[in-house]
Order: C-alpha cells, then structure tokens, then sequence
C-alpha cells in the first residue's frame, strides 16, 4: 500500500467553519516552510506536484479555501470575501504551528498572498505570484467568474476531463495526465451520481455585486516590497500579459520573473521553467534565513 505523502488536517475559524488543508512534512527538511494558495475555485490538489516536490526539504501546507474542496461551505455567501480569507489564513497559520513562510499564491492566491504581505509581514520570508499581480485584464477576470458562477455536471470522468481540456485549449505544454489530474480536483460526486463542480458557486456573489474584490491592487503589490518575489506568468495567459509582468519587474526592488510556454492561466508549477524558477528562489529564500533544504 503507498503511503499518503500528507496528513489531512482540520482547523475552526472565526465563525466555527471546518476548513481542511494538507500538511506535507517529512520531519526532516529545514527550509522555510510553504503555505500553497490556490485560485478562486481551486483547492489544495492543484498543488500536490510541487508539494510533493519540495517535502523532503521544507514543509509544505496546502489549504482548502471555505467552500471549496474538503472544508466546510458558508452558510453565508457574504463571507466569500478577501478578508475573511486572509483571516481564514491567519487562523491556519496559528493552527499549524507555521511562523515564518514562503506563501506561493495562483491567482486569487497572489491578491490574498499580498494582503498577507501587509497583515502579517513580519510571518513572510517570501513569495511566489503565479500568473497575477497589480495590472491584470478585466476581461478574463469577468470570465473566470461567469465559469465559476454556474454548475455544469459532468456523467462520468471521461466527459469530466474532456470538459476539462475544453476549459483549457491554450495548454499544449499540458499532458493527459495534467488534464486528469485538473479534472479530478475540479469535480467531485454528488448524491445524484453526476460529478459537480467541488467549490460552492455562490462564491461569485460577492464579485458580482462589487463587495469581493481589492480596490488598490497597486498598493497591495508594494506591501510585498520588503520580501523577494518571483513573479511567474503563463506564457498564453489572458489574465497577467507580458506588460503586466514587466510593470511588476519594475516596481518591485526585489524581483525575479519567469515565463512559462505553452500555458495560460495559471501554470501549475511543475512545468520545467516553472520548476526551475521556483527551486531557485527558494533556495535563495532558505539562505537568506539561513535555512538549509
């Protein structure tokens, strides 16, 4: 039988939801621990190639957001909001026992990373934007949102992956086993038998009614100003354009950028420029701290 490479864990938060998160910690690793932020929809799955990557010499801890994935959904979708998630993560934090980290943050995950940046900068040694920053295209934005907005239940997981990869045309670099491994953390069985989208689709309300957004995303960037960045776009993103990326190589004093071919948004770090680009950073992050991986 293979052993989890995780341990599945539960915390309460503010207002008594059960949020999940995977914690990968191998007991041995001395670098600076990771905490894996995911994008508005998405869960801790998204990450387990690059968890996987890294547990030997760090621990890594992945959570599901309220309403999405393994943790509890809202009762009210009023909650859906960047402060209460940012305070959802504060609670994490504490929980897990984490005191210094890396945040690594995809899409809703980099707003939320750098809202931590100005909340808690004393706890971040450092962070990993995945294909977002201060200057992104509203347009996609509008449409990850009428996406995530409504349920489109799947038959089986073959119909599941091949919506999947309609989802997705942009992602050549992407193989079936990418596609796979994205749907199974898409879809999840309901009681009817279909496979239904695994987050709460009330979740837009708040973006739709203009309460779920930040208003200065400049002015959050720059709270990011005291630690390293690595800023990684998806080479055929819609979202984070290569303008966009090079506005933030020019604000930031502490900055590296990648870009990653033949995917949008968002890459999901195990790609080789992907890859590369983040075991290089943390490796300058662990001997800034004097951490050894």
């Amino acid at each position: 039988m293979t052993r989890q490479p995780y341990r599945e864990s539960k915390y309460l938060c503010q207002d008594g939801l059960s949020l999940y998160y995977r914690d990968y910690d191998s007991g041995t690793g001395t670098g600076v621990p990771l905490v894996c932020l995911a994008g508005l929809t998405r869960n801790s799955a998204d990450f387990a190639a690059l968890a996987e990557a890294h547990a030997a010499e760090r621990r890594v801890v992945c959570p599901d957001y309220r309403g999405r994935g393994a943790s509890d959904r809202a009762d009210d979708w009023r909650t859906y909001t960047p402060e209460t998630y940012i305070n959802d993560i504060r609670h994490l934090i504490v929980a897990a026992g984490l005191h210094r980290i890396v945040l690594v943050g995809t899409s809703l995950g980099g707003f939320l990373s750098m809202g931590l940046g100005a909340a808690i900068p004393s706890a971040i040694a450092g962070v990993v934007l995945n294909d977002v920053g201060p200057q992104i295209e509203a347009s996609a934005t509008a449409e990850i949102v009428d996406y995530a907005g409504t349920d489109r239940p799947a038959p089986d997981w073959p119909a599941a992956i091949a919506a999947t990869r309609e989802r997705y045309p942009e992602f050549e670099a992407w193989t079936e086993a990418d596609f796979e491994d994205v749907a199974r953390a898409t879809y999840r069985e309901g009681d009817d038998g279909l496979l239904h989208y695994d987050w709460d689709v009330r979740l837009v309300q708040p973006i739709r009614r203009g309460t779920g957004g930040a208003s200065d995303l400049r002015a959050m960037f720059r709270a990011l100003h005291h630690v390293p960045v690595l800023a990684v776009r998806g080479g055929k993103s819609d979202l984070l354009t290569d303008e966009g990326l090079q506005a933030m190589l020019d604000d930031h004093p502490d900055i590296r950028g990648v870009t990653v071919p033949g995917v949008g948004h968002a890459p999901r770090l195990h790609e080789p420029a992907a890859a590369e680009a983040v075991d290089g950073f943390l490796k300058s992050v662990d001997e800034r701290h004097g951490r050894h991986g």
